[in-house]
């Protein structure tokens, strides 16, 4: 009994995942922020709100000069050839449109590419933010569509389209650059994971403070099963990811 009691005890101390030195929390920090992936929809961001402007004002232009007709008419129908003015802005329209759904898919492929590495807080964070020009560009094109289809003058009518584009940008270009000021925070924090980052505070943390995990009075019972729902989505993928790393190692050693 008692040799192999030293024998299990002496197999205990040779494992050398058993008395290999442990890995402190600073240098796990360290390697994740080595290993952190920025989302590259800035730039994205930034030329499609200098694309929107670019729209709008040429929009204006041709409105002015070409339908309510401000002494160039020549030069417009040199230029438009047999193309109204009307049809030119609504086929712009189209290709801002389409320019923004692709970035709406970027910016969704991007955003769950960083929620699969757990950064949630983020990912919640510029959920709403980053639907937003797709629906309000949607929406005014339902509103082009619909002064197309009312029965009122030309003049009227282009007006009435001058004011939709004009709110369309007022309310679509904020959007954009809080996202772009988001994701450049983000990009430049080079933050940890939420769970990493949640264990890191705990270490300097009070034993006494309550922490944001369970439910607290004041928050919605809804927003704490979406915090749950994503916490437990990233933990299995962690997981997954984990077990293939250590399947990896063990076929290498062997």
């Amino acid at each position: 009994m008692v040799s192999s009691s030293a024998g299990v005890e002496l197999s205990t101390d040779d494992d050398p995942l058993v008395d290999g030195p442990l890995i402190s929390p600073d240098a796990l920090h360290s390697a994740i922020r080595k290993e952190f992936r920025s989302i590259p929809t800035t730039y994205c961001a930034v030329l499609l709100a200098l694309t929107h402007v670019s729209y709008v004002v040429l929009s204006l232009c041709v409105a002015v000069f070409c339908v309510l007709k401000f002494g160039q008419e020549r030069e417009c129908a040199s230029v438009l050839v047999n193309v109204t003015g009307q049809s030119v802005i609504g086929f712009g329209k189209v290709c801002m449109w389409v320019l923004v759904l692709l970035f709406a898919v970027c910016v969704h492929r991007h955003h769950n590419r960083a929620r699969s590495r757990g950064y949630l807080r983020f990912y919640r964070n510029t959920k709403q933010l980053k639907h937003l020009p797709l629906a309000i560009h949607s929406t005014g094109n339902a509103l082009l569509l619909l002064v197309q289809s009312a029965r009122v003058s030309e003049p009227v009518s282009i007006y009435m389209v001058i004011a939709i584009l004009g709110i369309e940008l007022l309310v679509a270009l904020p959007c954009l650059l809080i996202y772009t000021v988001r994701v450049a925070r983000f990009n430049r924090e080079r933050a940890v994971p939420d769970v990493n980052q949640e264990d890191h505070c705990h270490t300097f943390r009070d034993a006494s403070l309550t922490t944001e995990t369970g439910f607290r009075e004041g928050c919605g019972l809804e927003d704490v099963v979406e915090k749950q729902a994503d916490l437990i989505e990233y933990l299995k993928q962690h997981n997954t990811l984990l077990s293939k790393r250590l399947l990896n190692l063990s076929t290498q050693q062997h």
